[in-house]
């Protein structure tokens, strides 16, 4: 199988013999692979299930255009021989190639990395244009402002997974969660990466923060993705409120555009993992899905019930950061 992907994609970008290709590391969505071919490295990312629009590919080079005048850097990403930045396999999945850097994750522990993140975010909210929609035009995704409702949750309850009970128990507070929950107000969207978690923002060799898989991008109020990245960074196994509080003192003097100050500022951080969380229960419990898919979802569900925020957490850190400004 990976032999005829490298040879797939030796046609479609052009390499020569001697291509090397590295084990896959997995994601989410799909896997990336290192790539050493005529003295360059790549990142040969191979994408599950539906790929980006290509209007979101194309948003996403000019937005990482962008970004990185404002002092954010992500790897470049590079077409084939025929133009395009998206290329599908005889497998069915879809290539897209960008430069190998060696990164490693964040530090969560050191105590600069509050900050960092702060400017780093504020950097990207403040050279962001205003968005009232998708890249392809179409309305904000729902998927960031609108809970599943709780009879999707059904399905997962009746499974008998071994997580199904601490699922049920987790979702005794979603009721409470979601009652906060508002759409975002579109005088206030702009392109925001919407997925910045610690997968997603990594460590160069020389320290700086690098920003990979801008596959999310899309309108976000900034408030709300700083909210989310907040809890992303910050809140296994619990939330360090002194850590969160740094971050946004940091993204406040850098600049950015956003305030978290009311319950509803959460929106995307609860309504984001409630759906990321109820797509990974459902792939987990599909006889049709790969092996290989459903164990990595058996990881997301691990990992998503344990940090799933209480609703006492978020005025936790409501109060701490209306405390300290």
């Amino acid at each position: 199988m990976v032999d005829e992907l490298t040879a797939y994609a030796r046609e479609a970008f052009g390499w020569g013999d001697g291509v090397a290709v590295g084990e896959p590391r997995r994601g989410a969505l799909g896997q990336i692979r290192r790539v050493e071919t005529g003295g360059a490295v790549y990142a040969l990312k191979e994408i599950f299930g539906e790929p980006p629009p290509e209007a979101l590919v194309a948003a996403e080079l000019a937005f990482a255009r962008r970004a990185a005048e404002a002092g954010v850097r992500s790897p470049a990403g590079h077409p084939d021989l025929r133009g395009r930045y998206l290329v599908r396999t005889p497998g069915g999945t879809w290539l897209r190639l960008y430069d190998w850097l060696d990164l490693t994750p964040v530090d969560l522990a050191a105590p600069a990395t509050p900050d960092r993140l702060g400017t780093l975010l504020a950097r990207l909210h403040r050279c962001a244009p205003p968005a009232t929609a998708e890249p392809g035009g179409e309305p904000p995704a729902s998927w960031f402002h609108r809970p599943p409702a709780l009879h999707a949750w059904e399905p997962a309850l009746a499974s008998g997974a071994a997580w199904a009970g601490l699922l049920r128990e987790r979702l005794a507070a979603v009721p409470e969660l979601c009652a906060t929950i508002t759409p975002p107000a579109p005088g206030e969207l702009i392109v925001c990466h919407r997925d910045l978690h610690p997968g997603n923002v990594l460590a160069g060799r020389d320290g700086t923060l690098v920003v990979v898989d801008w596959d999310g991008l899309g309108p976000a109020e900034p408030g709300r993705e700083l909210a989310r990245a907040l809890f992303d960074w910050f809140s296994d196994p619990a939330p360090d409120l002194a850590a969160m509080s740094r971050m946004y003192q940091a993204y406040r003097r850098e600049g950015g555009p956003g305030r978290v100050a009311a319950a509803a500022d959460f929106s995307m951080l609860i309504a984001s993992r409630l759906n990321f969380l109820l797509l990974q229960t459902r792939i987990a419990t599909d006889p049709r899905a790969e092996p290989r898919h459903r164990a990595w979802a058996e990881l997301e569900i691990d990992e998503a019930l344990r940090i799933m925020p209480a609703p006492r957490q978020l005025a936790g850190v409501l109060d701490t950061l209306d405390e300290r400004g």
